[in-house]
């Protein structure tokens, strides 16, 4: 025995994201020296068959098909939300009741309301939150970030990024709870809010948007292999011009239907002294120029990950041998588990998901009325 403090998680959701939460922690508990001993207390899903099936694969001891038995089981300190985000505010303002810290899936919540709302809320209740902002973890972004706060690029002028991924690009994928208009936005608010974030955490808070949302898709099959369709009311593809509160200025894409992109969270970074580029395809290189090098060596560097860069080296002592996906939620949890021992706040706090929403709803307004909308 460790000695350590027992915390115990509920998870609710057990698709691609309850399955990555859940490797996230296990992960964390190997790697790290957490202030915890963690215990997988039960998992929740719609069917109870279903929260069985994800008991015995992800390693939980217990599961059930109401949520809500999670608040009152005393053994859970921290309730894991990865459901549809119109779900969220629910779920998260009934745990706050019952005092659990709360680790929830971005967006945080379809409107500016929900999330002021559920900050209230967690703030009241003295708790601990966190937003799956998970890009954001990656050692090479603590780099870029670095990079930029200590002025080796000179003062930011300007930032692109793009967040494009593949999986609605089909006109055969069926209606679901992704194109539900309460949901709060369809490629913007599921994809684009990274962006959102990736552009904040580097960048700083923006100031106003211009933006336009497509829809390419207007029908979607009710249900796979159906002939009935149903109307598409949310965006496929959003772009939007952006002006930071510190003088930059930029732009940004989302999109799902970006054929055969599965994963690109790109972003370039330009400044007066040098610029930074990274692809989340190769989350394990970020390429950097420094305007002032000798000619002969002029052009941009690639840095590859190592155990230089925290904390890569705690999941391998060799460079080059690659960090991924899971690992990242492995880094998010730990950065949770910390701040719950500290009580203190994480980064990406239900406070800075308020934030990146502030940011979609403008930007979806802009979208409307076709003019600068400004943030807040």
């Amino acid at each position: 025995m460790s000695g350590k403090r027992r915390l115990g998680i509920g998870l609710i959701g057990t698709g691609f994201m309850g399955k990555a939460h859940a490797l996230g922690f296990t992960i964390a508990a190997r790697v790290f020296d957490l202030p915890f001993e963690l215990d997988l207390v039960s998992v929740a899903d719609v069917t109870q068959e279903g929260a069985e099936a994800a008991r015995g694969r992800l390693g939980f001891r217990k599961a059930t098909a109401d949520w809500r038995e999670l608040l009152t089981d005393p053994e859970i300190d921290i309730i894991d939300i990865t459901t549809p985000n119109l779900l969220h505010k629910e779920m998260a303002l009934a745990a706050f009741a019952h005092g659990k810290h709360v680790y929830c899936e971005k967006p945080l919540a379809p409107t500016v309301a929900d999330c002021a709302e559920m900050v209230a809320a967690a703030e009241k209740a003295g708790v601990v939150t966190q937003v799956g902002f998970n890009y954001l973890k990656n050692p090479l972004i603590f780099l870029a970030s670095d990079i930029i706060e200590s002025g080796e690029i000179g003062e930011i002028r300007s930032f692109r990024g793009i967040h494009a991924e593949d999986f609605m690009a089909d006109e055969s994928v069926p209606w679901g709870w992704r194109l539900d208009p309460r949901s709060g936005g369809g490629a913007l608010a599921d994809i684009g809010s990274h962006m959102i974030a990736c552009m904040r955490h580097l960048v700083g808070p923006i100031r106003s948007v211009l933006a336009e949302t497509v829809i390419h898709i207007p029908q979607r099959p009710v249900a796979r292999g159906a002939t009935a369709t149903r109307t598409v009311e949310v965006d496929d593809v959003t772009r939007a011009f952006v002006r930071f509160e510190s003088g930059a200025s930029g732009s940004f894409e989302a999109s799902w239907i970006a054929t055969g992109r599965k994963m690109q969270h790109d972003f370039e970074i330009y400044g007066s002294k040098g610029s930074i580029v990274f692809t989340q395809e190769r989350l394990n290189e970020i390429r950097v120029y420094y305007a002032g090098d000798d000619i002969r060596s002029r052009g941009f560097r690639t840095i590859w990950a190592g155990p230089e860069h925290p904390p890569y080296g705690a999941f391998c002592v060799a460079p080059g041998h690659q960090i991924g996906f899971n690992e990242l939620k492995a880094i998010e949890a730990n950065e949770f588990l910390e701040a719950i021992a500290k009580g203190s706040k994480t980064s990406t706090d239900f406070r800075e998901g308020y934030e990146v929403q502030k940011v979609l709803s403008a930007t979806y307004h802009s979208a409307r009325t076709n003019e600068w909308v400004e943030i807040g």
